[in-house]
């Protein structure tokens, strides 16, 4: 009895959980007290009864607790489905809430799990007739007794065989139940599965819509921005529309304005029209005669080159200066004055020499030496007014004619500053040089309008111990030899091999070589002079012209030439390489005069070859060129012989008569 309810109580305590109506709060140990409590039993049979259910419950305890667990679990699916509750319902027999059954739950300390008694059995239990005492020595009595206990004892079995038999119906119930309830829990289970997935699909469905509307409400927003921003573009473009209507009405008024002003244009223009073709014919007649006095232009430009010419062969084609430096450095501290000099006017220049006699006791009065030449500079006379002495030759040059211009002199006696200017040049104190190239390219600009177009090539050479040198090379290369020759046979043209010709355009570029040339110049200490040019420079402007519209070719070469120093060896006490030096400027200076004397005199031999210097500018000392000597002289009485030869040999050069020039033109 006690294993069987053990077994149904779990599932009679979810039973109990269904019915609200039953409680129980008893067990089976507390069933055995009350059974055996009678006072008729004696308590040796009691104590006997107690230990014998005390010893059948020990054992199955572990076995009794696995078989709660295994109900405990089946309640509580019963429980979590509600239709198998309601099935149960259905099956459970009839059952009244008289007697209940507990069992002690040690495992789980769970309250005691009722168990109802079905209405078949009875309610209560057959009770025992509690006697007096009988006497030791009432046995029959005892007898009888005991025979009633045994009555009673029987009548409890059978109550208790019917509560058995009751519940295995109930089991068999409950198990009908339970299958079913787990056929109905498969069930479920699967519904359960069924809804998991549709939730899942939900809650994907659910992420999705979530995104969807995040996405609508961004652009929601952002059509909201558009709205506004299309707000502002109407109100703006509103604005506008306002403005552009008031500005058509300003311009439809202002179109009136200029319709009216147009016709009056019309007007005048038509007025324009008749004036403009009386223009037209005017400007015909004045192409005619611009033309006529281009044509007289042009003749009179050819007659001024022949009267320019006329004067300057009146004036001689080789023409003399003389120039007279002013004291420098310490020799006004010598000389206060210059007394062996004078001047009559601006074309003679005196010399005077006070010699004493043999014995020295008497002195003879002072020797003139008088000379008379084309022009004649004094000390204080400046460059520009020089330059303009010259200037007219330098026109030569552009009218096609061979021009020379060259500077004669004793070392130190001012040639280099007469031709370049000083090392630091100035407007004021610019050289013959810069001052001609100048005026060309001024000429040359003011020709353009008159149809002529001009190139220039320039060089510049230096002529040292009888070596030609190129000054425009800084560094010049070895084993380079620079000839003198003819540009061909039939051509009187000469020029230098492997020298540079370079291409000028402007004055600027001609000053930067001038400049370049001055640093690569040949130049030495003397007992004369401190900074002594020690070769001849030569400065060379090839000019080429054309007149398109006329046919007209025009060449030229203007050759300015900055002789070095003469010198006398006894005064400069030359010696070794500055011997050598001299004696080769002597003797070029010498094939100079040679050849001016030779051309003079119209002999049939000029020794141009005799000297380098004399080959390179024979084109500029014939009869086809004109010629300019500067004379240099030094204000010091000390050089009084030097400058005298110097101006005995301009005398000499200034009495040369040569042929009449011809231009170079086609």
């Amino acid at each position: 009895l006690y294993t069987a309810t053990l077994q149904l109580s779990p599932l009679m305590a979810g039973r109990s959980d269904d019915d609200k109506t039953v409680k129980a709060n008893s067990n089976l140990p507390m069933l055995k007290k009350r059974i055996l409590s009678d006072e008729n039993i004696p308590q040796s049979a009691v104590k006997r009864l107690r230990d014998n259910g005390a010893a059948s419950t020990r054992p199955k305890l572990a076995t009794d607790i696995a078989a709660k667990r295994s109900f405990e679990n089946i309640r509580l699916k019963i429980s979590s489905s509600p239709p198998a509750k309601q099935s149960l319902e259905n099956v459970r027999p009839k059952v009244t809430s008289a007697t209940v059954v507990g069992v002690p739950t040690k495992a789980t300390g769970r309250k005691p799990v009722p168990a109802v008694v079905p209405a078949t059995v009875s309610k209560t239990a057959p009770s025992v007739v509690v006697s007096k005492k009988r006497p030791g020595w009432d046995l029959k009595g005892q007898v009888a007794d005991m025979q009633e206990k045994v009555s009673v004892y029987k009548g409890k079995m059978h109550y208790l065989t019917e509560l058995n038999r009751s519940l295995q119906e109930e089991l068999e119930l409950v198990k009908s139940h339970l299958k079913n309830s787990k056929a109905e829990a498969f069930n479920a289970h699967q519904q359960i599965s069924a809804k998991d997935l549709e939730v899942k699909t939900l809650l994907a469905v659910q992420q999705d819509l979530n995104t969807e509307l995040q996405e609508s409400k961004t652009e929601l927003l952002n059509v909201k921005l558009d709205r506004d921003n299309f707000f502002n573009v109407c109100n703006t473009q509103k604005e506008d529309l306002d403005g552009l209507r008031a500005t058509k009405q300003n311009l439809s008024n202002l179109l009136e304005l200029k319709e009216g002003q147009m016709q009056v244009t019309e007007a005048n223009l038509s007025q324009a029209m008749h004036e403009l073709e009386q223009l037209r014919i005017r400007v015909a007649d004045l192409k005619a005669e611009t033309a006529r006095q281009a044509n007289e232009l042009c003749a009179q430009e050819m007659q001024r080159r022949k009267l320019h010419n006329i004067i300057q062969e009146l004036k001689g084609n080789i023409r003399v200066f003389c120039r007279v430096r002013p004291l420098i450095g310490v020799e006004k501290e010598k000389y206060e004055q210059i007394e062996h000099i004078s001047f009559q006017d601006d074309r003679s220049i005196i010399l005077y020499k006070v010699e004493e006699s043999h014995t020295g006791r008497e002195r003879k009065e002072a020797v003139k030496y008088h000379f008379d030449f084309d022009c004649v500079f004094q000390p204080t006379t400046t460059q520009e007014i020089i330059f303009e002495e010259l200037s007219l030759l330098v026109q030569s040059a552009l009218d096609g004619y061979h021009v020379c211009i060259f500077a004669y002199g004793q070392t130190g006696s001012g040639k280099t500053y007469t031709m370049e200017g000083p090392d630091i040049v100035t407007l004021d104190t610019m050289g013959m040089i810069p001052r001609a190239v100048g005026q060309i390219f001024k000429r040359v600009d003011e020709l353009k309008n008159k149809g002529w177009k001009y190139s220039f090539t320039a060089s510049f050479i230096e002529i040292y111990n009888e070596t030609i040198r190129d000054l425009l090379v800084s560094k010049p290369e070895k084993n380079v030899e620079y000839e003198i020759k003819r540009v061909s046979q039939t051509s009187e043209e000469l020029y230098v091999t492997n020298l540079k010709y370079k291409t000028v355009t402007s004055e600027e570029e001609v000053h930067r070589l001038l400049q370049i040339a001055r640093t690569n110049r040949s130049v030495a200490k003397t007992a004369i002079n401190d900074r002594s040019s020690r070769s001849h420079s030569v400065f060379q402007l090839k000019i080429v012209g054309r007149h398109e519209d006329r046919d007209l070719n025009a060449s030229s070469v203007l050759s300015l030439v900055d002789l070095a120093g003469s010198e006398r060896l006894d005064k400069s006490l030359s010696t070794g390489e500055r011997l050598r030096e001299a004696q080769a400027i002597n003797t070029s200076l010498s094939t100079l005069g040679l050849v001016i004397t030779s051309i003079s005199n119209k002999e049939s031999h000029i020794p141009f070859r005799n000297s380098k210097l004399t080959y390179l500018l024979q084109n500029s000392l014939g009869g086809n060129s004109k010629t300019l000597m500067f004379v240099n002289i030094s204000p010091c009485e000390e050089n009084f012989s030097e400058s005298l030869n110097s101006l005995r040999f301009a005398s000499k050069v200034n009495e040369c008569v040569i042929g009449t020039a011809h231009a170079n033109r086609r």
